[in-house]
Formats: C-alpha cells, sequence, structure tokens
C-alpha cells in the first residue's frame, strides 16, 4: 500500500510535468522509481507506465529519455512474465486431456468414438471483458504524430486520471476511425484531425473532452463531429445571438428603408439604394440616414 501511494506520488509529478512542458527534475523521479521494487498489481492500479512514457516523448534530456526507455522496458518484462505464466497454466489445465488419448483404454474404443458425434463442453468459459476494441497499429509517421497529438489533447486536463482513460487506446481509435474515412493522409484528413485536436484542447469546453473520456461520445462520433456539434455552450450561444442579429439588420434594411436614386454607392457607383433614418443624437441635432445600395449591398452612414 506505501509502496503504491509512492508510485502515485510519482506519476502525478510526471503528469504536471507534461502539462506544463517542463521536465525539470524528471530525471531524479525517474531514479527513484527505479529503485522501487515494482509489481503487476502497481504498475496496472497506478499506471505509472502512460506517466513515464508522456515524460520520455516531452523530453529532449538523453539522461531521462534513457531512464525512461529503461524503466518501460523492465516493466514490460514484468507484464510478459506474467502472460507466459498465465499460458503455462491453460497448457497445464489441456495436457490431462491430451494424455488420456495415449491411455490403454482410449486406444481400446478409439474406434467408436470417432463415430460418436462431438460434445459440446458443459463447463463455462469465463469472457473477456474489454471496455475498447482494439488499438489498430499503423507505421506511418505521420499517423503516429497525430495519434500524440490527439494524446496531448485529450490529457490537457488531469481529467483522464481520476476517470481512468487510456487516452493512447482513444487516441488511436479517433485517428482510426478519420483514416478509414479518407483511406488516406491528405490535407482533409490533417483539417479534420486539427480541428479534433483544438476543440479537445480548449479550456472553456471541457464538457467536450470529459464526453469523450467517459465514453458518453464515441470515437466514432467525435471523428465525425461538425465545428457546431463541438462547441461549447457558450460559443454556440453567442452564434446564436449573432445569427438573430443578422437577420434583424437584414430585416431592417429591406422592410423599414425607402428606394431612392438620391445616393451614389462609392464602391459600384450605381444609384440603386435604399435608405432609413434614425435619431441617434439629441432631439435638436438632425437624423442619421443610413443607406444600403441594393446592388452590392455595401453600406454607410450619411449624416
Amino acid at each position: 500500500m506505501v509502496k503504491d501511494q509512492e508510485v502515485e506520488r510519482i506519476a502525478k509529478k510526471l503528469e504536471k510535468m507534461v502539462n506544463k512542458k517542463s521536465t525539470d527534475g524528471a530525471a531524479d523521479l525517474l531514479k527513484e522509481l527505479k529503485n522501487i521494487n515494482m509489481s503487476l498489481e502497481t504498475l496496472q492500479s497506478t499506471r505509472i507506465g502512460m506517466s513515464v512514457n508522456a515524460v520520455r516523448k516531452q523530453s529532449t534530456d538523453e539522461e531521462v529519455q534513457t531512464l525512461a526507455k529503461s524503466l518501460i522496458k523492465s516493466w514490460k518484462k514484468l507484464l510478459d512474465g506474467a502472460e507466459n505464466k498465465l499460458d503455462d497454466k491453460k497448457k497445464e489445465c489441456s495436457s490431462p486431456a491430451s494424455s488420456s488419448k495415449n491411455s490403454p483404454e482410449s486406444s481400446d474404443q478409439s474406434s467408436s468414438r470417432k463415430q460418436e458425434p462431438p460434445k459440446t463442453p458443459t463447463t463455462p468459459t469465463t469472457p473477456k471483458i474489454t471496455a475498447f476494441p482494439p488499438a489498430p497499429v499503423t507505421t506511418d509517421s505521420v499517423r503516429n504524430k497525430c495519434r500524440e497529438l490527439l494524446v496531448a489533447a485529450l490529457q490537457t486536463d488531469n481529467d483522464y486520471i481520476a476517470i481512468g482513460t487510456d487516452c493512447e487506446h482513444l487516441a488511436a481509435q479517433i485517428e482510426d476511425q478519420i483514416y478509414q474515412e479518407f483511406k488516406c493522409t491528405d490535407m482533409k484528413y490533417k483539417t479534420r484531425l486539427r480541428s479534433r485536436i483544438s476543440n479537445l484542447k480548449d479550456q472553456k469546453n471541457p464538457d467536450l473532452r470529459k464526453n469523450v473520456l467517459c465514453g458518453n461520445i464515441s470515437a466514432e462520433r467525435i471523428a465525425s463531429m461538425t465545428a457546431d456539434e463541438m462547441a461549447s455552450a457558450e460559443l454556440k450561444e453567442m452564434r446564436k445571438a449573432l445569427t438573430k442579429e443578422s437577420i434583424r439588420e437584414h430585416q431592417l434594411s429591406k422592410t423599414g428603408g425607402s428606394e431612392t436614386d438620391m445616393f451614389i454607392c462609392g464602391k459600384c457607383r450605381k444609384k440603386n439604394c435604399t435608405y432609413t433614418q434614425v435619431q441617434t443624437r439629441s432631439a435638436d441635432e438632425p437624423m442619421t440616414t443610413f443607406v444600403v445600395c441594393n446592388e452590392c449591398g455595401n453600406r454607410w452612414k450619411f449624416c
């Protein structure tokens, strides 16, 4: 328990360094990790591997990169060893069935068993539960760079730590959905990714990022959302107000004005205009005349 708390403390410090884009002191923290006897349970519960890998990508210090690579390599061996043990147990469980085939009794009854239909096993198997489909793998440098930028956008705040989301896995899912639509890394592909990254990084729109991390918005959905759909509630209200204002101005210019040929447009030099007069100053001052060219839409004020 104490070991887990110590690893979590180091993980949080490393994540703060990545968010601040400053890895000063990371070497000392990585040396502390090297002296800790790491277990598979601690690796899985603290997710320290992701923090170390993020620091490795962020840092330009050779010592930090070397220490990070060494730690990740040793932890990978620990994970591989656990998987090998699981495979050995599976083989041991299946060995009695194979040995029974070589016994005298099985050889005597081989002819009769061949004619019997295969029996369905009655022992229920434990289903394998996964939160996400397998992450698609690619060797394309452009696609891998886009995935790194998506990971950084998803990790803008520390929400992913509390939620427990594998940002690298999720970023790979989002990028692959976009790539499957365009089938290449052309300008349309890059533009689509840039809009996802900028909206996910937006500090004024944390709800979008949280919904993606929680799975409320799927990787397939975020890959195809429009700019209006990704916008924050505040921005949506602002756009709505601007739309209403532009419609109101357009209606005023058409319904509230009078057509005249008294004015000459400064742009197209035509006389087809509409004007309205509004009292913008005190009552003893003359009214202000607003003119709109019906040909090119040019607007000006005539005092």
